[in-house]
């Protein structure tokens, strides 16, 4: 089957998990056709440079501007609209490369990535969707979850709802799982890499601190009046500053520290907060200011127990969470951790149905997590 694959570029978790799901379409003898912008295509091109069967067109996506630790959502919608002229004429070159080249899609898998989407839908092609941020539109929440950033949540639910509107199908991933309100809709566990799936926990000492805002320098400081050690990725490195560590990223040294960390101090993105969860390390999650998707992470990361969050690092909450951390140890080590098995049933199913030429389901046979039931909403 001819496949058309887009994948937000903002972030690099899309691109890592769409990675993993390439691989295994390539597996299959499918034909790729990926679009992709920002950082993650860069990595989508290094990654797949050479491998027969797919290739890799850059498009224009929007992207986020912080502030410290917090999304500015003003210069955000600013640089975006400046771009506007250019990232039309980037997009149209792309569609017209795609035409030319004689590549027809069959079938659309959108990674939370518009360009694809449209065009399937234009050309009346199947769009599946597969993305963590579905699970705000897609599912029933729990008041306690919500309820106190409630004007907040219903903004982020709208904001999702028009993104990928009218799929096929939506795989929805997740280290949480409430109940699905919407048909056509399956949960299914995070996707993850090799590198993280061959790690077995071996809990040492130490912490690992993730910290995505560069500019951050009240950060080492904090940390050195706490009695433990601590790994810093995100503030460059290498370098050690008393019980502070900074290390360069480097893939597979950040899953070995990972792997064998106490704890993770870390914002709320999905990937690496499903990659704490599935390795069994109780984490400390500080979401980035004006991401609502990031809160919702880390307020049912709490509620299930596999560790706490604060709006803001502060030496209290630090100090809070070394002191409870071998509670939120045997909390986190309740999660049943697995392969990517239920999303690669779930998908076989999905391109099988797709090519005999079914109509969208509203309900997969293959096992899942969740799944839309009728007369629960």
């Amino acid at each position: 089957m001819k496949i058309l694959y887009g994948v937000v570029g903002e972030g690099m978790g899309h691109a890592t998990r769409s990675a993993v799901v390439l691989d295994h379409l390539l597996g299959l003898g499918h034909s790729i056709r990926v679009v992709v912008s920002g950082r993650a295509h860069d990595f989508l091109l290094e990654r797949f440079q050479g491998r027969r069967g797919l290739a890799v067109e850059e498009i224009h996506g929007l992207h986020l501007s912080y502030e410290g630790e917090a999304l500015d959502l003003g210069e955000s919608v600013r640089s975006n609209l400046q771009e506007v002229p250019k990232g039309l004429r980037t997009n149209l070159e792309a569609y017209r490369r795609v035409a030319e080249s004689g590549f027809r899609p069959e079938l659309v898998i959108s990674d939370f990535e518009s360009w694809a989407y449209v065009y399937g839908i234009f050309n009346r092609r199947p769009v599946i969707s597969i993305d963590n941020m579905q699970v705000l539109h897609r599912c029933r929440h729990d008041d306690a979850v919500t309820d106190r950033l409630r004007f907040d949540f219903q903004l982020a639910k709208a904001a999702v709802a028009v993104k990928i509107p009218g799929a096929w199908h939506y795989l929805v991933t997740s280290f949480f799982f409430p109940p699905v309100s919407k048909k056509r809709t399956t949960l299914i566990p995070p996707i993850l890499r090799p590198e993280v799936l061959a790690a077995r926990r071996e809990p040492g000492s130490h912490f690992v601190v993730y910290q995505t805002a560069a500019s951050n320098k009240a950060l080492v400081p904090l940390l050195k009046k706490l009695p433990a050690d601590f790994r810093v990725y995100g503030l460059g490195g290498p370098g050690t500053d008393g019980n502070v560590a900074l290390r360069p990223f480097s893939g597979t040294g950040f899953v070995e520290d990972l792997r064998t960390a106490r704890g993770l101090i870390a914002g709320g993105g999905f990937s690496l907060m499903s990659e704490a969860v599935h390795l069994h390390v109780p984490l400390l999650s500080c979401p980035v200011k004006g991401q609502y998707e990031q809160e919702l992470n880390a307020r049912y990361l709490a509620k299930l127990g596999y560790g706490t969050w604060t709006p803001s690092l502060s030496l209290p909450t630090l100090e809070s969470f070394l002191k409870r951390i071998d509670t939120y140890a045997a909390g986190v080590a309740r999660y049943a951790s697995g392969d990517n098995g239920m999303l690669y049933a779930c998908l076989e199913e999905l391109l099988r149905r797709a090519a005999e030429g079914e109509p969208a389901p509203d309900v997969l046979d293959a096992p899942a997590k969740g799944k839309f039931e009728a007369g629960k909403r």
